[in-house]
């Protein structure tokens, strides 16, 4: 009992080891740009680094929002990611439900291919398609571009859930008088809610972070958190105290939707790992 009490602490001490190896350069790069954040550029560019400013200031904050209209920026990230998510599920939830019960995995394969497509790579159909019918500079054209982004994550998440589920639910509803759109509806989907909680959450996430289709897509007025970061930089300096801040104030919404969510998007990865 005791050499096997001595090997799961031996375990255990190892699991939390192995995490803080895999998490440590993140947190670290967080941190530092926290710091880089409320100290002066005097600080931030002293020899050896100091990681604590005696002094914090909130002056790299009012830089960014003089720079850009920040809470312009912040209102198109929020319409453009949302109208994103919810055409995504829209389209998506039933789309994962048609090629699970399918069998059509050959669809699946070039959902994938999409998703990993780089995006470099559609700007230039997009930015002509978006000329010629009068999109250009419109936030429809930045929510039609961030489909490709959205669309592919969540078809490829839920698909995980809808596989997983037995078929004899829905043959049980069938047999029941449901047509194959209600049995979808009030079977399949109930059960996949976990699995939608999370291709929402990773959907939102990589439309939120998004930076080439706004900054080539969109006018002044129609630009998004990410190109806030970008307009921090400039020839003069590299003013990193303002670049940290404005890194910051964009990914805290991000931040907090995870942390928020953190116990179902777990609960819907563990729930959606297992296909077939």
């Amino acid at each position: 009992m005791v050499v096997g009490g001595l090997r799961r602490l031996i375990g255990r001490v190892a699991l939390w080891l192995s995490v803080l190896i895999i998490v440590s350069p993140a947190v670290l790069v967080f941190l530092w740009m926290l710091s880089l954040a409320f100290k002066q550029d005097v600080e931030n560019l002293a020899n050896p680094p100091i990681l604590i400013s005696r002094q914090p200031t909130l002056d790299n904050f009012a830089e960014v929002f003089r720079r850009s209209p920040f809470g312009l920026y912040a209102l198109n990230s929020f319409v453009v990611s949302t109208s994103t998510t919810l055409i995504s599920l829209a389209f998506g939830v039933p789309a994962a439900y048609g090629i699970a019960k399918s069998g059509a995995n050959h669809f699946a394969f070039l959902i994938l291919i999409s998703r990993m497509t780089p995006g470099l790579s559609y700007l230039i159909p997009w930015f002509i398609l978006f000329r010629f019918v009068g999109l250009n500079n419109t936030l429809w054209a930045l929510i039609i571009t961030h489909l490709v982004i959205g669309l592919p994550i969540v078809i490829w998440v839920m698909l995980g859930f809808f596989e997983s589920q037995h078929p004899d639910l829905d043959d049980a509803a069938l047999t029941d008088g449901c047509t194959l759109w209600q049995a979808f509806v009030h079977v399949a989907m109930p059960l996949a809610r976990p699995g939608m909680i999370v291709a929402s959450v990773l959907s939102f996430i990589f439309s939120w972070n998004n930076f080439i289709f706004a900054v080539v897509l969109a006018g002044r007025d129609q630009r998004t958190l990410p190109v806030a970061v970008f307009n921090v930089l400039t020839f003069e300096q590299m003013a990193w105290g303002a670049l940290a801040a404005a890194a910051l104030l964009v990914t805290l919404p991000v931040l907090v939707i995870t942390i928020v969510l953190q116990r179902y998007v777990v609960a819907g990865i563990s729930a959606g790992a297992v296909r077939g």
